[in-house]
């Protein structure tokens, strides 16, 4: 098993999770996190920090999509290891909205540590 980042972390990016994260296996986006699945220990301590509940254990059932997305753009992206003042200033308005990752999702990588 492993956690996931899904759509609901896309423009509000709040970066909770990286805090808490032992293992440092989040990876940044222009406008979200993904989770390396090969480096994620099964902790679960991230999945409570998440404001937006958007990580999950891949255990649930529709995720798939997710692991691969998580698991192509860790690879890709720079990782992070501390919180950041990057959450976009409109991230609020976006919190809970459906087809975020039609609308929004940018392949782009983020900042990184």
């Amino acid at each position: 098993m492993t956690y996931v980042v899904t759509d609901a972390c896309i423009r509000c990016k709040y970066m909770d999770c990286v805090e808490v994260c032992p293992v440092d296996c989040f990876y940044e986006g222009e406008n979200m996190l993904v989770i390396n699945p090969s480096e994620c220990i099964d902790c679960g301590v991230c999945e409570p920090e998440c404001p937006a509940e958007a990580i999950l254990p891949d255990t649930e059932n529709g995720l798939e999509q997710w692991l691969e997305l998580n698991t192509t753009f860790s690879a890709q992206w720079p990782n992070v290891t501390r919180k950041a003042d990057q959450t976009p200033a409109d991230a609020d308005e976006h919190k809970g909205e459906d087809g975020k990752y039609d609308k929004y999702f940018s392949p782009e990588p983020g900042a990184g540590d």
